[in-house]
């Protein structure tokens, strides 16, 4: 097996260890210790930072980290991304909630690193933002999430925000190059 294609997790179509598994069946181990330690990393760093910036800078002039283009200012959010659909905290809690069953399902049949990453990402995000959307003011299941990363012109976010992104870009490029969460690859 070629050493890009052990990292990224693609089988090797024509080596010794096809004879030793059934056509269909993946290969190798599989990943779910990956995709948990991920979304535990991803988790913990958001809300740590949550923590943080409500301590810290919330009900504070917003800090300047590259001048005008980049500033931490305390925001909660109770919709979705750039603050549309305020009235749907509720189900904004249940999607996230449904998107961490599907993970955790889809987790029996992971044996693709690269998968394992983005899926920990995902879970790691969309937990972070539940945890607000249950815990925080103003009350269970309609909570505002914590927001502080402000680049100048666009959305104010979070740490959660970017791992789902990077986990959403991440998954995409897989889909495009083929390989499927159980580590094999399909050519369309």
């Amino acid at each position: 097996m070629a050493e890009a294609e052990r990292i990224i997790g693609t089988p090797d179509p024509a080596g010794a260890e096809e004879a030793a598994v059934p056509a269909g069946q993946p290969r190798g181990r599989r990943r779910i210790a990956v995709l948990f330690a991920v979304a535990l990393v991803a988790y913990l760093l958001d809300l740590g930072t949550k923590m943080l910036v409500v301590a810290k800078l919330e009900h504070h002039e917003p800090v300047q980290i590259i001048g005008d283009l980049l500033k931490f200012r305390a925001v909660r959010n109770p919709g979705a991304a750039f603050g549309i659909g305020e009235a749907f905290t509720v189900i904004f809690t249940c999607i996230a909630a449904a998107v961490i069953v599907v993970i955790a399902r889809l987790a029996r049949k992971l044996y693709s690193l690269p998968w394992a990453i983005a899926l920990g990402l995902l879970l790691g995000g969309a937990l972070g933002n539940l945890t607000d959307r249950i815990f925080r003011s103003p009350g269970i299941f309609r909570g505002a999430v914590v927001d502080f990363i402000a680049p100048a012109n666009f959305a104010v976010f979070n740490l959660a925000d970017s791992a789902i992104v990077c986990g959403g870009f991440l998954i995409v490029i897989l889909s495009f190059r083929g390989l499927d969460p159980d580590g094999t690859v399909h050519k369309d």
